[in-house]
């Protein structure tokens, strides 16, 4: 997925509503693309002309093109959610980190994924929240979505890119939830707490009193 910096507007400001001649622009951006059939539904025509300002300020705040974000960004129950490949691709591009991992052990009931990299800043390894099979059980993800039954590998390792992602770049996620919490529950808040950093890859996996 591209990371290009896309300027939405002649200033080179950094929203869309820091000006009046920002905004303006903003609009003939967003008029010329919800009348084009390449982007995603909810952002064509007249009742998507909104999404498309809210993706272009997004895409303002996060240096991204606005396609990017408008590929992305999922609207489900009316709520704005990332895709997790969006989140996993942030990680792995936004320069914080090298060597980023999923660390899989387990496997039917006793199966569990863990996120790691190794953060560039100060050379140590970090891992994200364990995600396993009994936590998705006892959350109620498996009622909910049928993917944990056909693929539980892929479906745990979006929830624990989520969890990396919540714990180590909040600042380039705005916050936004992931298709998968907003389809199947209210999302678990990993941001605040105690994050242990690892330096050892033999040490146990982080307690968040899960």
């Amino acid at each position: 997925m591209t990371t290009e910096i896309t300027k939405t507007n002649p200033e080179g400001e950094s929203s869309i509503y820091q000006s009046t001649q920002s905004f303006e622009f903003a609009q003939r951006q967003a008029k010329s693309l919800c009348e084009s059939n390449l982007v995603p539904t909810d952002y064509r025509g007249q009742k998507g002309l909104s999404n498309c300002l809210v993706a272009l300020e997004m895409s303002k705040r996060m240096n991204l093109s606005p396609l990017t974000v408008m590929q992305n960004l999922n609207v489900i129950h009316g709520k704005p959610s990332w895709s997790a490949a969006f989140i996993t691709s942030q990680i792995m591009g936004c320069g914080r980190f090298k060597n980023f991992d999923y660390i899989v052990t387990g496997k039917d009931n006793t199966l569990s994924v863990q996120c790691q990299a190794i953060r560039l800043e100060d050379k140590k390894l970090v891992k994200g929240t364990a995600v396993t099979m009994k936590m998705a059980q006892q959350e109620g993800w498996t009622r909910k979505n049928t993917k944990y039954q056909s693929m539980p590998e892929l479906m745990l390792k979006n929830r624990s890119a989520t969890f990396f992602g919540r714990q180590y770049i909040p600042d380039l996620l705005l916050g936004v939830q992931t298709s998968e919490e907003v389809v199947d529950i209210q999302p678990i808040d990993v941001t605040t707490g105690n994050v242990e950093i690892v330096v050892d890859q033999q040490e146990k996996t982080d307690d968040f009193g899960f």
